[in-house]
């Protein structure tokens, strides 16, 4: 459903960070410019995070779409680090006015983060891509057929045979519509999304025709990216964050 698109009001001061980076030998930095933002959506103003390199020119950029839990530290750690990799990332509080809100509400939000990076001059508007955690994951899966300006996208512990909190539409249910491809990361002791859901929506994907990608580690559970809040320094955590970066960097680089 599309709905109206109303204007974003940045906020806060930004903060620069950088990172250090070999490159032929050489170390080099990348610096980002971070920042909290306020994006306005169905007449109401949700808090954002944003965070992008400081350098300008075009550059792909990513909607990320945080847990059941909030926009936790550790989710803006992945929203930095992604930056660090020479993304443009807005990460929405989604449950600024509603915990569990309604799928439109949430679609709603995301189409208007859409339009608020299509403010960015920097933002390369034909390069989006979307990533989301737990709930995140399935509004990944449930979103990215459905709007047509993500290039690609990544979900973490989805659930594609959820209604979502108002037991509304299923991620499966829009099999057909699927034109981005999409990387799914998944733990096979996930008590919350069993990974025998996971097989056989892959397997439903791949009759269908549908491009995806299904990276699985044996014995991780449900929302290994993230520990007590911050970013797990697990080998999962770590190579699944190098996993994202590289199918983003073959879908939207190209």
């Amino acid at each position: 459903m599309k709905l109206l698109i109303l204007s974003a009001l940045m906020i806060s001061a930004v903060v620069i960070s950088g990172c250090t980076e070999k490159s032929n030998g050489s170390i080099s930095i990348r610096q980002i410019e971070s920042k909290n933002v306020e994006i306005t959506s169905q007449n109401q103003t949700y808090p954002a995070y944003s965070a992008q390199p400081a350098e300008a020119g075009k550059k792909p950029a990513i909607v990320l779409i945080h847990s059941y839990l909030g926009l936790e530290p550790g989710y803006r750690n992945i929203t930095d680090n992604l930056a660090k990799e020479g993304y443009i990332v807005l990460s929405p509080e989604w449950q600024t006015f509603n915990k569990t809100p309604a799928d439109e509400v949430v679609e709603g939000l995301i189409n208007d983060s859409i339009a608020y990076l299509k403010t960015n001059p920097d933002v390369d508007v034909n390069r989006l891509g979307l990533t989301g955690f737990c709930a995140g994951g399935r509004y990944t899966m449930l979103f990215l057929p459905q709007i047509p300006e993500f290039r690609s996208g990544v979900a973490f512990y989805g659930f594609p045979y959820s209604g979502g909190f108002a037991n509304q539409t299923k991620p499966v249910d829009y099999i057909a519509q699927f034109k981005a491809p999409m990387l799914m990361i998944h733990g096979t002791y996930d008590q919350a999304s069993p990974i025998a859901d996971l097989y056989r929506y892959a397997t439903a994907l791949n009759a269908s025709g549908k491009y995806f990608e299904l990276k699985v580690y044996q014995g991780s559970p449900h929302g290994f990216m993230i520990e007590n809040g911050q970013i797990s320094e697990s080998f999962e955590a770590k190579d699944a964050f190098r996993e994202m970066v590289n199918f983003f960097n073959r879908t939207l680089r190209d």
